[in-house]
């Protein structure tokens, strides 16, 4: 993989409040880097992501990392959590069901996603391919 372009990391506490503060954070970011198109859908994967971090993964006092590159034609984002023991499975909920459809979104948006162990915890990260930057 190439050095990345551009790149961002920010650490967030495990509160809900962290989650729309990436997705603004993500979609800003995809803005200041040239890539307005992908901002909406780097938002909401930021979002997914961040929200199973903190519902999954998360560890009072350990704190979620939200890393964001572009590099090339690929804006990719990282949420990295404390807890490597859950992995990303995606469900099949009924339709009575409120939770469970995240990473269904994720595969539908983003144009690969997956999850990368750590020694601590664990990454999970997807893909956007985008344009050249404007």
């Amino acid at each position: 993989m190439d050095e990345p372009m551009r790149r961002d990391v920010q650490n967030y506490p495990p509160r809900q409040d962290s989650v729309p503060a990436a997705r603004r954070r993500s979609a800003w970011l995809a803005v200041a880097w040239g890539q307005p198109e992908a901002a909406a859908d780097l938002a909401l994967l930021t979002s997914e992501l961040t929200t199973n971090a903190l519902l999954h993964g998360a560890l009072r006092e350990r704190y979620l990392r939200v890393e964001v590159r572009l590099t090339g034609s690929v804006l990719r984002v990282e949420v990295t959590d404390p807890k490597g023991e859950r992995w990303p499975v995606p469900r099949n909920p009924s339709p009575e069901e409120r939770y469970g459809r995240g990473l269904q979104i994720v595969s539908a948006i983003a144009q690969s996603w997956g999850a990368t162990d750590r020694i601590v915890g664990k990454t999970v990260w997807a893909e956007l391919t985008v344009g050249a930057p404007r």
